[in-house]
């Protein structure tokens, strides 16, 4: 069994994350059991500008994460540089848990870009429609917004609508149209083959 504990910064993140990775991993690791421990939620700016909140935040995580395990660290990306943010994340969490393995993904530029990747498999999944032309997942700005503007029986609620679209979305229609979603997906496999195979 591998153990996934989870930081992510948003309530719908907290019950939706669980159901993908869920997903991820009877997709790219069928027969191998993987316990997904609830999410920790985290303020984003507290989590990322104040040390003391994320190397807290860090060691709770550590602690739930027993061996064999890791951590993943699931971030909106917003208006920050991807790479630089995950980089900076990357080594500022290994200084505090140098010895757990420790994945850090951000959404570009959020999580429902997600959403956007897969839209044509989520038409007439809670209301939403697909439209005919749809944005490109990691550049759009306003996910969230978008999607809802596709949900004519009324608005996207996050903490509702966040779990039932990640168990419909087409993994492989957001892993071919996603960059960061495919980073999700590498870090699953990755992390998985490690541990299987230390």
């Amino acid at each position: 069994m591998i153990n996934v504990v989870s930081i992510v910064e948003g309530d719908g993140e907290v019950e939706a994350l669980p159901v993908l990775l869920r997903r991820l991993s009877q997709w790219l690791t069928p027969g191998q059991y993987t316990h997904i421990a609830r999410p920790i939620r985290v303020r984003r700016d507290q989590f990322l500008n104040r040390p003391e909140i994320f190397e807290k935040q860090l060691r709770i995580a550590g602690h739930l994460c027993q061996a064999p395990g890791w951590i993943l660290i699931l971030l909106d990306a917003d208006d920050d540089c991807p790479v630089a943010l995950r980089e900076s994340l990357q080594a500022r969490a290994a200084a505090v848990l140098p010895n757990h393995r420790i994945s850090v993904v951000l959404a570009n530029r959020e999580y429902e870009a997600w959403f956007v990747a897969s839209a044509q498999s989520l038409d007439g999944k809670r209301g939403f429609v697909c439209p005919t032309l749809v944005p490109e997942a990691d550049r759009i700005r306003g996910a969230k917004q978008w999607i809802s503007k596709h949900v004519p029986a009324g608005a996207y609620h996050e903490v509702i609508d966040q779990p039932a679209l990640s168990a419909a979305m087409n993994l492989e229609q957001a892993h071919h149209t996603s960059r960061s979603f495919r980073k999700l997906c590498s870090d699953w496999k990755t992390q998985h083959q490690h541990l299987k195979h230390p």
